[in-house]
């Protein structure tokens, strides 16, 4: 098993695999949809106070690279936090889409580099 988490490692951006659980795969015709939710693990960052999952934040869709010839699609769910003490609500700060897109940076970067040539 531990094979095809190295695969999925070469595949897709290293922040899904390491912060997202993939829930559920759609492929419609040359699209293929991936949905992503964050996994259930108290960020760094907050690693000093008490929290509590308290659901999701809206989906975000991002383009990805194609892949064998289809359109890929990340749908991400970002998880949303509550401080026991203060009621606070709090969320991790995601960089995931590259200024100005609705795709990865990766695939904004080779995009930009292709162009050059």
């Amino acid at each position: 098993m531990e094979g095809y988490l190295d695969l999925i490692k070469m595949i897709l951006p290293e922040i899904l695999v390491a912060h997202f659980d993939l829930v559920a795969t759609k492929k419609e015709g040359e699209k293929l949809h991936l949905y992503f939710e964050e996994k259930n693990k108290v960020p760094e960052e907050f690693n000093s106070r008490q929290l509590i999952s308290k659901g999701f934040h809206k989906s975000i869709t991002v383009q990805d690279f194609p892949l064998k010839g289809m359109f890929v699609f990340f749908h991400i769910k970002r998880r949303r936090w509550t401080d026991k003490k203060s009621s606070e609500i709090l969320q991790r700060d995601w960089t995931l889409v590259a200024n100005g897109t609705r795709m990865t940076k990766e695939f904004a970067a080779f995009l930009k580099s292709i162009n050059r040539y």
